[in-house]
């Protein structure tokens, strides 16, 4: 079977025809913007809540881990989602697309309720196990009341999103979540530390800005699935056989979602390793993380991208196009990652004055910055890669890629160089699973797209 075969029935796929380059562009910058803004909230954040206090500041920091690994429950709903709508879409089944969207949507929803009451009972018990000092325990427990409550609002979101993206509508995408970001943009000084003759609530008011951001953005997000050809219409789920299509939703969001939060696990580890160098490595640990975040920005859109134009040309069998699609993808991920990583090692002092007046988180937060940006590259390949994998339903390859980089490179060389190098072991340790998880991402996609070759499915 040709690589190129003739496309046929698929109408509404839109990515599998026309340039593989022209709809990279055409996808990752709207999903660059989006993701900027979606990033730029930590930031906004961060800002705020240091303006409260080093003790603040170092609470968000065990915070941060904890809500990104929950996250990653939407981030797997969404990954699974648009599988499954984009490669049928790519098949020319329309239909079952629209029922694949609205079951997906009925089941995330579902999700988050479900997690949003145990979160809530058993916020105490997770941080005193992260070993979070006593004084910074009440502080998590403001944040969190709140936040568990926002969190079942998450997955319907995320699925939302997913309906878009899946079919290529990067601008819709982009819309959604820049207006959640800019309404956090916009509540976070007012809620965290007043204005306008408000009080404000401190780092509570940052759980309640999340809040607020994920209903508004929620509500748009249906409002412009509406205006494509896979809507938001319940009725539509009688083109599913719902048994079988909610197992091939699970079958990958279920280890996309386990995916997603191993790498914020490990840093929950991470984090828990570097507590005893005391608060101020914690804070500016915490503050690192999130600088690094935004960092990669580009590289998240390009993931983020990636999913609907190889699913899209996976269903429709043009598998050279989805190979070429990786090719610039990661050749992008790599120049790009040197790239910042140079620019931010160079103003490493100046990016971590923009976070807090304090020396000594100051300096651990410029440290870590200069060991673990060399790994941005690696970890942009890890996260395309993953992208890739789950879009073409081998989201099992994605997770044990993203365990092994865990699991195997990234808590073992924290852990056992610790004695010799103290805080910099944690610093090492994720640049080392960055750059082994980059190899292992390569060599997993190089194969399935060998077995895509020759079995011609």
């Amino acid at each position: 079977m040709s690589d190129e075969p003739e496309q046929t029935g698929a109408r509404n796929a839109k990515l599998t025809g026309g340039s593989i380059g022209g709809h990279l562009v055409a996808q990752t910058a709207p999903m660059i913007v989006g993701v900027g803004a979606l990033m730029s909230v930590g930031i906004i954040d961060a800002y705020f809540i240091g303006r409260l206090g080093a003790a603040q500041l170092a609470a968000v920091a065990f915070i941060f881990p904890v809500t990104t690994a929950l996250s990653s429950l939407g981030v797997g709903i969404m990954a699974g989602l648009a599988s499954v709508v984009s490669r049928a879409l790519g098949r020319g089944e329309d239909d079952h697309a629209r029922g694949l969207a609205n079951l997906g949507i009925v089941l995330s929803l579902a999700v988050g309720m479900l997690f949003a009451v145990p979160l809530y009972l058993l916020r105490g018990s997770l941080f005193r196990l992260m070993q979070a000092d006593s004084a910074l325990l009440p502080l998590i427990d403001v944040y969190m009341q709140p936040f568990a409550f926002a969190f079942a609002v998450l997955p319907g979101m995320m699925a939302i999103n997913a309906v878009l993206r899946a079919q290529g509508a990067a601008k819709r995408s982009m819309a959604v979540l820049l207006t959640m970001a800019a309404t956090n943009w916009v509540l976070d000084p007012i809620l965290i530390v007043g204005g306008f003759g408000f009080e404000g609530f401190g780092i509570a008011g940052a759980a309640y800005a999340t809040l607020a951001s994920w209903t508004i953005a929620a509500v748009l997000g249906i409002a412009l699935v509406q205006t494509t050809v896979v809507k938001v219409e319940l009725g539509a789920i009688r083109h599913c056989i719902v048994k079988r299509d909610s197992l091939a939703i699970a079958r990958v969001a279920g280890p996309a979602a386990f995916s997603n939060a191993i790498n914020p696990a490990g840093l929950a580890v991470l984090t828990a390793l570097l507590a005893s160098a005391g608060p101020a490595a914690v804070a500016g640990f915490g503050a690192g993380g999130r600088l690094q975040a935004f960092a990669v920005v580009p590289l998240l859109g390009l993931s983020g991208s990636i999913g609907a134009i190889v699913g899209q040309n996976w269903g429709a069998q043009r598998f050279g196009r989805a190979r070429r699609a990786l090719y610039w993808a990661g050749g992008f991920s790599l120049v790009y990652g040197l790239a910042v990583a140079a620019l931010m090692v160079i103003f490493r002092d100046a990016l971590a004055a923009l976070f807090t007046d304090d020396a000594e988180v100051r300096a651990t937060l410029a440290r870590y910055i200069s060991i673990s940006a060399w790994g941005y590259g690696g970890y942009g390949l890890c996260i395309i890669v993953n992208g890739a994998l789950n879009a073409v339903d081998r989201a099992g390859m994605a997770l044990a890629q993203s365990l092994a980089r865990i699991a195997l490179v990234m808590v073992p060389v924290a852990w056992l160089a610790r004695p010799m190098l103290g805080a910099d072991a944690v610093y090492f340790g994720e640049l080392a699973a960055n750059i082994a998880g980059a190899v292992i991402a390569v060599l997993l996609v190089r194969h399935v797209l060998r077995k895509a070759n020759e079995s011609g499915a």
